[in-house]
């Protein structure tokens, strides 16, 4: 009847939100999504922060530059200084939310038939906006180390896959496996960039989330260790997962060229993000409150994800198989002969949840692979959604055995 674009012909929607319905069942215990824990937000930080912020009302309440409130643009370029990059307020852009400037990126970069690569498995998320872009997408496989680069490196010396437009990775503490690619990958990724001339979106919202071993730079701290590598990496940041999602504050630090047009797309889409969370971002980050909560934070997650290794050794022992991460929100799971899909109708009825695997490929994947999230639920509930899902696990079991 309506003559839809080709991409919204027969468009799927996110795989992880279509298990929201069950959220609202009385008693449901959620691994399922990647949201930060309700009682870790610093409400009193942000309502203090709010209210400094409406003392200059018009500036909250009126239209701002496309690209960010200036007071904002100079607290982030202060933070990513702590975090050992140098930029200019030219290369940065504000952005509703890190999501919306891999949009915006996409809309300037890809179109449809154009080459990309992301690491596999993958964020849903942006394999839903590459493929709605109609993106010829390869993917490489993603183990222990991050994304394999060494892999990477041959088929694009074999020429046996094209090169591509740009590379989508989550580098540290990764959606979904929780795995962080090592320092000498990155370097020899930027290496890669600058030799075959792809843009690396490096997309970097959990960096601050490690509670255990060594942090590693960002890659775009480590660009100058490779020349022109500056050239060739657009770095994506948020404070959804460190501060509180409901700001939805993200920004985008990318090439002047490439920031320039990623502005211009914006102001096609929503003119700015809304200034009066921008201005409330501001004066939380001059306050010096998100280096002050920050430990609180990674310690709460750290205690969490043990809780939840310790909870799925001793109910599921050899059923399951997964490497403990060192920081983040996630933990990737192998089950042993089951599908994560027949897995979680069982998980369901047992007042559980979590994501199967193939959420995460471009095509099926490895069936028997789930995301668990620890950061949401509280100790007491990941210990009870643990036994809840071993009881799945012995529905699931007896199910195929017939």
């Amino acid at each position: 009847m309506y003559a839809f674009t080709q991409p919204f012909q027969h468009p799927s929607g996110s795989p992880i939100r279509e298990l929201f319905k069950y959220l609202g069942e009385p008693g449901m215990i959620s691994f399922a999504g990647g949201y930060p824990a309700n009682d870790l937000f610093d409400v009193e930080g942000l309502h203090a922060a709010s209210l400094r912020a409406y003392e200059t009302p018009n500036r909250c309440l009126q239209y701002g530059p496309t690209d960010g409130l200036p007071i904002l643009k100079d607290e982030l370029i202060a933070l990513m200084s702590r975090r050992g990059v140098a930029c200019t307020a030219e290369q940065m852009l504000v952005t509703t939310g890190s999501q919306q400037g891999l949009d915006l990126l996409l809309r300037v970069l890809v179109g449809a038939g154009d080459a990309v690569i992301t690491e596999e498995p993958a964020y849903p998320a942006t394999l839903q906006a590459l493929k709605l872009q109609q993106a010829d997408i390869t993917t490489i496989p993603v183990d222990t180390r991050g994304l394999d680069v060494e892999r990477l490196a041959a088929l694009l010396a074999s020429g046996a896959i094209a090169r591509p437009k740009l590379l989508y990775t989550v580098p540290t503490f990764a959606n979904p496996t929780g795995a962080t690619l090592t320092r000498e990958r990155r370097v020899a990724l930027l290496a890669l960039a600058v030799k075959y001339r792809f843009v690396i979106v490096e997309d970097d919202p959990y960096a601050d989330l490690r509670f255990t071993g060594d942090r590693v730079p960002s890659m775009l701290a480590l660009a100058d260790e490779v020349p022109g590598a500056r050239d060739w990496i657009v770095h994506f940041a948020s404070l959804s997962k460190i501060v509180a999602p409901g700001l939805r504050v993200g920004w985008t630090i990318a090439p002047v060229e490439i920031a320039r047009r990623c502005v211009i797309a914006k102001q096609t889409v929503d003119l700015c993000s809304a200034p009066w969370m921008q201005a409330t971002a501001a004066q939380y980050l001059a306050s010096g409150a998100l280096e002050s909560h920050l430990p609180h934070i990674a310690g709460a997650y750290r205690d969490k994800c043990r809780a939840l290794c310790d909870a799925l050794r001793e109910h599921l022992g050899d059923a399951i198989r997964f490497d403990e991460p060192e920081g983040g929100m996630f933990l990737w799971a192998r089950m042993a002969g089951i599908d994560a899909s027949t897995l979680l109708t069982q998980a369901i009825a047992n007042k559980v949840m979590f994501v199967p695997g193939k959420a995460f490929h471009v095509n099926a994947g490895d069936a028997s692979t789930l995301r668990l999230s620890f950061a949401a639920p509280n100790i007491e509930e990941i210990r009870e959604g643990v036994g809840r899902l071993r009881r799945a696990y012995d529905a699931a079991v007896a199910l195929t055995a017939h």
